[in-house]
């Protein structure tokens, strides 16, 4: 086990300069160097409770990650994090994690919490620099899954799905994937280059994306389950089994379930699907 940190702060993230930032749109936040990641892990207790993974919307094994950090195994880490998020470079760059895992961190009662948001960013971006591996598409199970909106509640529901097995295809009505990613957040705060390189990991493991695609315009299609996840810029008062009926066939045998643009609910899409 690796000596713990016992420094009541937390490592400070890099930044621009402001007199550098004030002409350019690049990222502000310049992410941890391997030293500061390490360091900043060995700040985590590895608590019995982990009231963390409770605070967790994914219910990511935060302890057991930054353990695999502050002993320097990054892949280990990344493997962990893959479990339960499918957008670990996205999450924890723009992840409100004040308000969840590291609001809960006991780091944080006598002093800051640790940086775990920092620390899943880390990981995250250190695995996209220096893997060789590719990704490996999980065996089919025979069901097909179709989301609608390929923002981030929709990739979320479509990354975990395939990962069960299921033929996952999310319908986009904009000529990009991302949904906010894209659309709402500001390149230096989330770059696209990023955003698309987590798409293109989704895209490795079997999720197909179909862009310009508005729902009313689409062929008849045979699907398991539908997930709608279009409530960023749309309300859902025609969300009904009609109206899926109307552009997907029939849907008396299909479930048909809703999110909303946050990752946040997690769980409105796992239930029920296993069942058939």
């Amino acid at each position: 086990m690796a000596e713990r940190n016992m420094d009541m702060n937390k490592c400070p993230m890099p930044v621009q300069d402001p007199d550098i930032r004030n002409k350019n749109f690049d990222e502000v936040a310049l992410g941890y160097t391997y030293d500061m990641a390490v360091s900043e892990a060995r700040r985590c207790l590895n608590c019995k409770h982990k009231p963390c993974v409770s605070a967790c919307p994914v219910r990511i094994d935060i302890p057991a990650f930054i353990e695999r950090v502050a002993n320097e195994d990054m892949d280990g880490a990344f493997e962990i994090l893959s479990k339960s998020t499918s957008l670990p470079a996205v999450c924890g760059r723009v992840c409100p994690q004040e308000s969840q895992c590291e609001g809960k961190c006991v780091r944080g009662i006598k002093g800051e919490p640790v940086g775990i948001g920092r620390l899943e960013r880390f990981v995250a971006d250190y695995h996209r620099e220096h893997s060789t591996e590719t990704p490996v598409k999980p065996e089919p199970n025979g069901h097909k899954v179709a989301v609608i909106g390929a923002g981030p509640s929709g990739l979320t529901a479509a990354g975990d799905l395939a990962k069960l097995g299921y033929e996952v295809t999310i319908f986009e009505a904009l000529h990009l994937a991302g949904g906010v990613l894209v659309y709402g957040i500001p390149e230096f705060r989330l770059p696209k280059a990023i955003v698309q390189k987590e798409i293109d990991n989704l895209k490795a493991i079997g999720v197909s994306i179909q862009t310009n695609m508005v729902i009313g315009k689409v062929c008849n299609y045979k699907y398991s389950c539908i997930f709608s996840s279009t409530n960023a810029d749309c309300n859902n008062s025609w969300s009904d089994s009609f109206y899926f009926g109307s552009y997907f066939g029939n849907t008396d045998n299909c479930k048909i379930l809703y999110g909303t643009c946050s990752c946040r609910l997690y769980n409105s899409y796992t239930f029920g699907i296993d069942d058939r």
